[in-house]
């Protein structure tokens, strides 16, 4: 049985990453996926927090809001609610997951992810492209010489997964997350650890069974977006 979209359960919808997207950020990335479209820029400031000052550790934060007409209707400008904190505070928790903080300094990269359109999985998007618009920033201070070598450990994305009428489904669009029973956000590693497991039964309960199978779809998927980071990041400018 196909999809809304045409795709079978197993298949991501089209996934597209722009790089340097943004003329003036130290790193920027426009990620695509599907008709959900998210633009992730990278700042550098040579200062950390105050519980930070003097650990000679540096710091990896983001931001995550969507522009008014990101949906179907429009919301206030500026109006950031407990959804947005989340949201963000997850695209920060799982990028730092990843960055050697000791050997980043005492500075801090602030990723800004925008939605500029939304539908569904906005923020596995934010966080599979601000990735990229991370390793922009840093590999920036290597070449200026700030850095001896970019202090990433590994490579992070993420992907929703869930149960719609009962069948396990990857990569879902809005009108797929609308209905499912039980909705997932699964972060992982390049080297397939996990970093945060979102589950939640929305309309009914769900087993170990259902849940092992969902975990196992939402890691052949991510197995997918990072070899696509690779070798977005291989691509010459």
């Amino acid at each position: 049985m196909t999809r809304l979209d045409g795709r079978t359960a197993t298949e991501l919808r089209p996934v597209c990453i722009t790089r340097s997207c943004n003329a003036y950020a130290e790193g920027s990335a426009l990620i695509e996926v599907g008709r959900t479209r998210v633009i992730c820029t990278a700042t550098v400031e040579e200062r950390v927090p105050p519980f930070l000052t003097g650990l000679g550790q540096g710091w990896v934060t983001a931001e995550y809001s969507m522009l008014p007409r990101a949906t179907g209707e429009r919301s206030p400008r500026g109006k950031t609610g407990g959804r947005a904190h989340e949201i963000q505070r997850l695209v920060g928790r799982s990028l730092r997951a990843v960055v050697d903080l000791g050997a980043l300094g005492e500075r801090t990269v602030i990723l800004d992810c925008d939605v500029l359109q939304a539908d569904g999985g906005t923020r596995t998007a934010a966080i599979t492209g601000a990735y990229v618009a991370l390793y922009d920033a840093l590999a920036g201070l290597v070449e200026a010489g700030r850095l001896a070598k970019v202090p990433l450990t590994d490579q992070v994305a993420a992907i929703s997964v869930g149960l719609v009428d009962g069948r396990p489904l990857l990569d879902l669009c809005y009108q797929e997350d609308v209905r499912a029973q039980v909705d997932l956000n699964l972060v992982m590693t390049g080297r397939g650890c996990m970093v945060e497991v979102q589950g939640t039964g929305e309309k009914s309960t769900f087993t170990r069974e259902e849940l092992n199978s969902l975990l196992d779809l939402g890691a052949g998927g991510i197995t997918r977006l990072v070899q696509y980071q690779r070798q977005v990041l291989e691509e010459k400018l």
